[in-house]
């Protein structure tokens, strides 16, 4: 433990939080020595303030039982222990706002896997396979907060990573026309059937905000750094429909697409299964070796069987075809509360400590 980074987690008992405990649980890297929530859980070891609404498979960590949760709104106390945080907490978002902020101007690097940071100017915006160059604007985030070390990053929302990073690894053929429709888990609500029973047996053809989200998170993913911000590209244009799937975790995208230059469908398929990313490069702890996987099978990818490829880490791609209107189609899918979510800002973290952006206090 001795040279690990302290991590506090800030909304460490909603299903994000949760699973940023369980994947931080023998962290190479990171030991978690905090977690703040709302007052109400404040002052509770995290076992009991989790009691009969723990969410995942797999039992609570040992190393956290018994850490006392800390009132998220006292930032100077929760950021004193730690060297920086993940921030998964409900609230308004001008008011997430103000609070990530505050944590960044205490010199405590966010990581946030929330949205209300995803089109700030100067916050990066990163799957780290993608566009790593945008933390570049950090910098001048931090003129901007008034701080020499803190600065906020955020993950964008989980539906795109079911389908942006088989079009990243095509950039080269210049897509130019999308249609998504995704078909997302409830756990992207943060729910169990459990506590939805509505969702058995039934489709919901509406999420609130995630059809924007899909079809404009992308062009900020493929921008540019430019003054010390971030400009969304200008295509290619992509259309959506978000439709909630009773399925518990794992949203899959049905994908059209249309190229400028239409490649063979053979280097389609290299392009998927050779490329890499900085993460692979530097062999970041939760990188995995393959990013994208292609399936030959006409029923894969499947939700069930796929979701966990590469520890929930990996995406795939599978169903590949010409397609009468659009050039290709295809399916795509990944773990929506792994690479969606905990996981893909947990990789975040290790890249921007390889990077040099987050050191101990």
């Amino acid at each position: 433990m001795a040279n690990k980074l302290k991590v506090g987690i800030v909304g460490g008992t909603g299903m994000v939080g949760q699973r940023f405990v369980q994947l931080l649980d023998g962290h190479p890297w990171f030991e978690v020595t905090a977690i703040a929530a709302s007052a109400a859980s404040a002052g509770k070891t995290y076992e009991e303030a989790v009691r009969g609404r723990w969410k995942l498979a797999s039992p609570i960590p040992d190393a956290v039982k018994n850490i006392v949760v800390q009132d998220a709104s006292k930032v100077e106390e929760v950021a004193g222990g730690v060297d920086f945080v993940f921030c998964a907490v409900d609230m308004k978002k001008d008011e997430l706002r103000a609070l990530e902020e505050a944590y960044a101007k205490t010199g405590t690097p966010v990581v946030s896997n929330n949205s209300a940071h995803r089109w700030t100017p100067d916050v990066p915006m990163v799957i780290p396979e993608i566009n790593p160059e945008h933390l570049d604007v950090i910098e001048a985030q931090r003129r901007r907060l008034g701080t020499r070390r803190g600065f906020i990053a955020v993950k964008p929302n989980c539906s795109i990573q079911s389908y942006v990073p088989q079009l990243h690894a095509l950039k080269a053929y210049g897509p130019q026309r999308v249609v998504a429709t995704t078909y997302q888990a409830i756990s992207g609500a943060g729910k169990t059937f459990a506590d939805w029973p509505e969702m058995v047996d039934n489709v919901i053809p509406y999420i609130g905000g995630e059809g924007e989200k899909s079809e404009q998170e992308p062009l900020r993913i493929w921008g540019r750094v430019e003054g010390g911000e971030i400009v969304k590209a200008d295509g290619p244009l992509i259309t959506t429909q978000c439709v909630r799937v009773p399925v518990t975790d794992g949203h899959l995208a049905a994908v059209f697409v249309t190229f400028e230059k239409k490649p063979p469908k053979e280097e389609i398929i290299e392009a998927w299964r050779s490329f890499r990313g900085k993460p692979q490069e530097l062999g970041l702890p939760s990188a995995p070796q393959r990013f994208i996987t292609y399936f030959e099978e006409e029923n894969r990818p499947q939700t069930g069987l796929d979701r966990d490829l590469e520890n929930g880490m990996g995406v795939s791609a599978g169903r590949l075809r010409e397609d009468t209107l659009h050039d290709y189609k295809f399916i795509g899918l990944s773990h929506n509360t792994v690479r969606g979510a905990a996981g893909g800002a947990v990789l975040i973290a290790e890249l921007l400590k390889a990077e040099g952006y987050i050191e101990a206090k």
